[in-house]
């Protein structure tokens, strides 16, 4: 199969590493490379920070790479730690915390390679924020914003936190909610599959959802070295749904159409982990138990204007319960210039959910239908046991490996449950090379096994796009051996560029798959492909006489490869990235405490590709947004922004076919949406 643009863009990228590389020839030799990229404070004084997130996404060149939710904690993921620490935690990532650290407790900022911080699945470069113990201080923020159509004004998102340090123990509390408001409306035309017009629409909905979190991370430093860290958080989470919408059509009679959703619950983590020493190196004890309480309804009523037939509806409802509990035990020791670690994890997750399934009668009442495969409890107890070594090899290269397995055991009781178990490898080869002190290089090969969704299991409908999962007791975690190169270089005062390279080949690959002899859902497909490359650079524009100016620029290009279970024919994975591309300008004017910029992007994902329907939605075709920002106002940051000035709107390409895919055409979906330009506002302060 020819996929001539992706080949182009991946030509461009190899020419892009290769030019990098011949540039460092003039560069001191790799014995005089320092092995960390510092950055201290002052360097980001320009842009008066009010916490350690702030400065961090300033640092040039550097993509952030936010934690992947993991089976249990396993390995590190994601591309910043704190102190040379991953936090023991999934509720509270590193960047909520680096939110709660102020500006002046930072020492400095490490870009470190992964391998060297013998932190097993760390790879490329990694942001070591490096803090320090500070008396009380706190810090909050206020972020509306204003959407001109469908929404009504967000007030409710911000937060607001206290850290501090007494003897040998660090604190901070925080509050937070990162609520969010949006909407869309317009046209949409329903075609018969010889291009005649069957239904002519016009829908507008508003989302609306909070989720207020207050959470805290206790640390105490004993003074033999002994380390303990305590994480708790608990939430509340709020969402509603509604689109109201008018239809009419050749032959048909005029309706209007509601849809309601809403989404609710609570959930809790508390988690902790105890580092001490013990023989010849340190174990550190983690422990983590999280909970959620998660119920959900959909209702969809149409009403005919004329009265001459009676509403119709349906409404679908889910109460579920998830849960999950983790022990681990990490020792770690060095010999000489090896460093080793040996880890071993049991992790306990299930799911308790129960659905329903109801349609309107004529009398204006819901009365329940059946919707096999709904209700039960899926488990999955799971044990890994994983050991890594790693060596330097003369002071610019650092070799890393890991390698173990897992052994797992599904269960499901009711619908159709039934009991297995597997046992997989897992591990990683990485390799970080200091070519000069201006040129970074790292590899990584990594055997993967991937996250389950237990709702795939279980049947269950989206009443507002009339289709439905039928559930599928056999699903299995997919796996993947994952290849990934990642270049950095410096420009002296010019700038920093990242590119990175990877390739993807993935075993039971989750697809939307047959059950049965009409029903489709969540399945494992033999294997797929995702390839391609990501680059990244920060320009600054002192040398060309624009001081204080730097522009960001991103390009992400992908292919992937499936083979479809319908028609055996390949094609891309569904919902995947083909490309991104991102431009962005901040001037931090001299003088002033004034800044300005722009920011525009655009990206292009794959069709949905199910059994009996193709489905592209996307907004674009390209956002833009300018800012205008007051960094000393009174001792706060006062930023507002203008988002969407390009006009995006939200569209809708789909086909969806009588039967699967293999039979004729029923009907071609074009959705045509506005969305309208959005102002924010974000005030920062600290106390």
């Amino acid at each position: 199969m020819t996929h001539r643009p992706t080949r182009e863009a991946l030509c461009v990228a190899l020419l892009l590493a290769a030019a990098t590389l011949h540039a460092q020839e003039s560069a001191p030799p790799a014995s005089a490379a320092p092995a960390v990229n510092t950055y201290l404070p002052a360097d980001f004084a320009r842009y008066n920070p009010h916490n350690a997130l702030d400065m961090l996404k300033q640092v040039p060149g550097f993509v952030i790479r936010e934690a992947e939710q993991e089976r249990g904690l396993g390995e590190a993921t994601g591309n910043v730690v704190i102190n040379g620490q991953r936090i023991s935690g999934k509720s509270n990532d590193v960047l909520t915390e680096l939110t709660r650290v102020p500006a002046a407790n930072v020492v400095r900022i490490e870009i470190v390679d992964g391998a060297k911080l013998a932190i097993p699945g760390l790879n490329g470069l990694v942001a070591n924020v490096v803090t320090k113990a500070g008396g009380m201080s706190g810090q909050w923020s206020w972020k509306p914003d204003i959407r001109k159509y469908y929404t009504r004004p967000q007030i409710t998102r911000g937060d607001v936190s206290v850290s501090g340090s007494k003897g040998g123990l660090q604190y901070n509390v925080g509050l937070s909610n990162n609520g969010n408001h949006s909407g869309a409306g317009g046209g949409t035309v329903i075609y018969n599959a010889d291009g005649s017009v069957r239904d002519v629409r016009d829908d507008a909905w508003t989302g609306e959802s909070d989720n207020p979190t207050l959470s805290t991370r206790l640390t105490y430093t004993a003074a033999d070295g002994d380390i303990a860290n305590l994480n708790a958080s608990v939430s509340k989470e709020f969402y509603h749904y509604r689109e109201d919408g008018t239809r009419s059509g050749p032959g048909l009679p005029d309706r209007t159409r509601a849809v309601r959703e809403n989404e609710g619950g609570h959930s809790y983590e508390i988690g902790g982990d105890y580092e001490f020493g013990l023989g010849i190196g340190k174990l550190k004890l983690i422990g983590l138990d999280r909970f959620q309480h998660q119920p959900y309804d959909q209702t969809v009523v149409t009403h005919y204007v004329d009265g001459s037939r009676p509403d119709d509806g349906s409404r679908f409802a889910r109460d579920s319960e998830e849960s999950e509990k983790i022990a681990r035990a990490e020792y770690k020791w060095t010999t000489g210039k090896n460093d080793w670690r040996i880890s071993a994890e049991g992790a306990f997750n299930s799911l308790d959910s129960a659905s329903s399934i109801a349609v309107l009668d004529a009398t204006g009442a819901f009365i329940g239908v059946p919707l096999p495969g709904a209700n039960a409890t899926v488990k999955e107890d799971r044990y890994e046991v994983i050991g890594s070594w790693g060596h330097p090899f003369g002071d610019a290269v650092k070799f890393q490996m890991s390698a173990g397995g897992e052994y797992s055991k599904l269960q499901q009781a009711g619908a159709g449950g039934l009991t297995r178990t597997f046992i997989r490898p897992k591990g990683s080869m990485s390799l970080a090379w200091k070519a000069s002190d201006v040129l970074d290089v790292n590899v990584k090969l990594q055997r993967k096994v991937g996250q389950l969704n237990f709702y795939d299991f279980l049947a269950s409908v989206n009443l507002n796009d009339g289709v439905q999962n039928a559930g599928n007791p056999d699903l299995v975690p997919q796996q993947s051996w994952e290849l990934e190169v990642e270049t950095t270089r410096k420009f002296a005062d010019w700038g920093t560029t990242t590119l990175r390279l990877y390739d993807h080949r993935i075993d039971d690959y989750i697809d939307t798959i047959p059950i049965g002899a009409d029903g489709e859902s969540p399945g494992n497909i033999d294997s797929a492909h995702e390839y391609g490359f990501e680059w990244k650079g920060t320009w600054k524009l002192d040398h060309v006489g624009w001081h204080g100016a730097k522009v960001d620029t991103r390009w992400w290009v992908q292919q992937s490869d499936v083979k479809d279970p319908l028609t055996g024919e390949q094609r891309r994975t569904s919902w995947s990235l083909i490309h991104f591309w991102d431009v962005s300008l901040r001037d931090d004017v001299p003088g002033t405490s004034w800044a300005w910029g722009f920011d525009v992007n655009h990206e292009l994902d794959s069709r949905n590709v199910r059994l009996t329907e193709i489905d592209h939605t996307w907004e674009g075709p390209v956002w833009g947004s300018l800012f205008l920002e007051r960094k000393d106002f009174f001792g706060l940051t006062v930023r507002g922004t203008l988002s969407n000035v390009l006009g995006a709107g939200s569209y809708r390409d789909r086909y969806v076919y009588d039967g699967r895919r293999t039979g004729p055409l029923d009907f071609h979906e074009v959705r045509d949406r506005r969305i309208g330009p959005i102002l924010s506002l974000a005030i920062t302060g600290t106390f």
